[in-house]
């Protein structure tokens, strides 16, 4: 019976959150520490009941129980207190909620859940724009293709409803040529959200992939291998080209992401180094995320990243912070995005040498440019008309929990996020460095 109530528990603690947070309105620090304490209680209440009571999961493991409360709480903390931030940290809440209903429950509802937050996504699109991020129709219709996708796997009758819930997923794990609705939530929600939304999206898309890649024909299956690797090099191609860093982290992390189905679609599943490798990509771009937030908080939100130099040495915290996320994004040990992928390479033998030279090739294009932004900022010539503060409390906490975590997905036991694997004392980041010498 309790096995029962538990997913019941996970999806309703951030709903009641938010509703005390409606409580409170009035008052923004009342409701961004609401927002803090519901999500810590939920991450600690999924610990818990992983330790005490077995919690029936998907091929893909454990870990996006864990990470989605880490990147709510990552998300709220570095968002400086005003009463237009109030409606993100809320909304995170809600879409919290939301994903723990994709996470836990049954198909139906958790089919459910997934439409009510792509609709709502795209109700906030359509409602937050700017004249510096116009609204993108394009982004809205890609959730409307994921809401089709959705509606549809519950209705239609295999293969109809597996193409379709592949469909779905390749807006939320975002897959040219559906990877607009990802960037635009990325570039246009409102406060704090594009730091959650960037983990929580690819999450749900992987355990999606984990229940429906199984199914699908091999034949299918090497059109996707073929998309992938297609919108690898489009990710890095485009990455290239920006000169705005949301879209230049957008462009790069959809590159990683085709990188991930492409392993997806050769093992034909999604395993648990999988999940890591989606979790650490989607933590480690958020952290920079809210590490532009604090440029942005301090200098505009039209600030170009061309005029903004010589932060290494006015801002020592921020500089360490940004520096270990720029590291960890690339996918350098000992960070998760390493362990993520070196697990998926030696547990997953590609299906080609000339796709995975393809997918290599742009996964250094992207490190590249991810790398060469975190030097324009740090480095260069120390401009004296510009005001330079260093971390504020809640900013290096929020960027240290990230850099925290990713070390934890990287040396962490496999049996963390997949008890049920096998060598549970060895750690993906023992086995890569092993297999490297």
């Amino acid at each position: 019976m309790i096995d029962l109530f538990i997913p019941w528990l996970f999806v309703g603690m951030p709903f009641a959150g938010a509703l005390i947070c409606l409580a409170v309105w009035s008052d923004p620090y009342r409701v961004k520490m609401m927002a803090i304490i519901c999500s810590i209680i939920n991450f600690v209440s999924i610990v818990a009941a992983a330790s005490l009571i077995p919690i029936a999961t998907t091929s893909d493991g454990l870990l996006p129980l864990y990470v989605l409360p880490i990147a709510a709480v990552v998300s709220i903390i570095g968002q400086p207190v005003h009463e237009q931030h109030r409606l993100s940290w809320t909304m995170i809440l809600v879409f919290l909620g939301l994903g723990m209903g994709v996470l836990t429950t049954g198909n139906s509802f958790g089919a459910l859940c997934l439409i009510a937050l792509m609709l709502i996504i795209m109700f906030l699109l359509y409602r937050h724009h700017t004249t510096l991020w116009p609204i993108s129709w394009r982004g809205i219709g890609s959730f409307a293709v994921g809401v089709v996708g959705a509606s549809l796997s519950l209705v239609a009758e295999p293969p109809i409803a597996s193409v379709a819930s592949l469909a779905t997923y390749a807006v939320l794990l975002p897959l040219m040529p559906l990877h607009d609705g990802y960037l635009t939530a990325l570039t246009r929600l409102p406060g704090s959200l594009p730091p959650f939304i960037v983990v929580l999206l690819p999450v749900l898309g992987l355990h999606g992939l984990a229940t429906v890649m199984p199914t699908m024909p091999n034949e299918f299956v090497g059109i996707v291998s073929f998309m992938a690797l297609l919108s690898s090099l489009y990710g890095a191609i485009k990455a290239l080209a920006q000169s705005r860093v949301r879209l230049l982290l957008g462009y790069g992390s959809v590159s990683f992401f085709s990188i991930l189905w492409w392993f997806v679609a050769g093992a034909h599943q999604a395993t648990p180094r999988a999940a890591v490798l989606a979790g650490a990509v989607g933590l480690a771009i958020g952290g920079l995320l809210v590490a532009w937030q604090v440029i942005r908080t301090r200098y505009g939100d039209d600030v170009d990243p061309q005029a903004i130099s010589g932060l290494a040495a006015a801002m020592p915290k921020y500089a360490v912070l940004f520096s270990l996320l720029g590291l960890a994004a690339m996918g350098l040990p000992p960070f998760g995005v390493f362990a993520g992928f070196m697990g998926l390479l030696l547990t997953t033998p590609p299906a080609s040498t000339i796709g995975l030279f393809i997918a290599l090739t742009a996964w250094l294009a992207a490190s590249w440019y991810i790398m060469q932004m975190v030097q324009q900022l740090l480095f260069g010539t120390r401009r004296p008309d510009l005001r330079y503060a260093d971390l504020r409390h809640p900013e290096f906490t929020s960027l240290l929990i990230v850099v925290l975590t990713l070390l934890v997905l990287g040396l962490a036991p496999t049996s963390l996020y997949a008890p049920d694997q096998a060598a549970p004392t060895t750690t993906v980041l023992e086995r890569s460095l092993a297999w490297t010498r």
